[in-house]
């Protein structure tokens, strides 16, 4: 079976989906509806992360089970530049790019997901399986949230 695999691969998606989500909400500090749903999505990244280190373990996967923080010098400069700048229109055309990129990476790991599940129940993995029930769904959601705010901010962004 190749499942331990699919788990080190979805840990890295789900490390690296976390990492955006934070990089993003440092970005846009002055959008409150942003800032906070992806703090929120962040969370549900950082759990997802130790459920697969916990999960990797039974398949002899040493996962670090901490999600990667990249809260350094250029995240802080990040958050900086939003407060300063506010709502400029260039700002815009960035959080345009930062949802881009966060429906990608969403749509990715969302995909990892079902492969896991799909994995897990061909191998009759009981515990696997209901891992993948559990998480896959908050996955999806992160998508189909930044798809909804990429079709609610483009026509002000591109039309404006």
């Amino acid at each position: 079976m190749k499942l331990d695999m699919a788990i080190e691969e979805l840990h890295r998606s789900e490390n690296e989906l976390y990492a955006v989500l934070l990089s993003m909400s440092d970005r846009h500090t002055t959008d409150h509806e942003v800032f906070h749903v992806t703090r929120d999505m962040a969370t549900w990244c950082r759990q997802h992360v130790a459920r697969l280190a916990g999960t990797g373990r039974e398949f002899g996967l040493e996962l670090d089970a901490e999600a990667r923080q990249t809260t350094g010098l250029l995240e802080k400069l990040q958050q900086k530049t939003s407060e300063l700048t506010g709502r400029m229109s260039a700002l815009g055309l960035l959080l345009l790019a930062d949802l881009r990129h966060l429906y990608r990476e969403a749509g990715g790991t969302a995909l990892d997901w079902e492969l896991l599940a799909q994995g897990a129940q061909g191998a009759k993995n009981e515990q696997l399986l209901d891992l993948a029930e559990r998480c896959h769904p908050q996955t999806l959601r992160i998508s189909k949230w930044a798809e909804a705010k990429l079709k609610e901010t483009s026509p002000q962004v591109l039309a404006g």
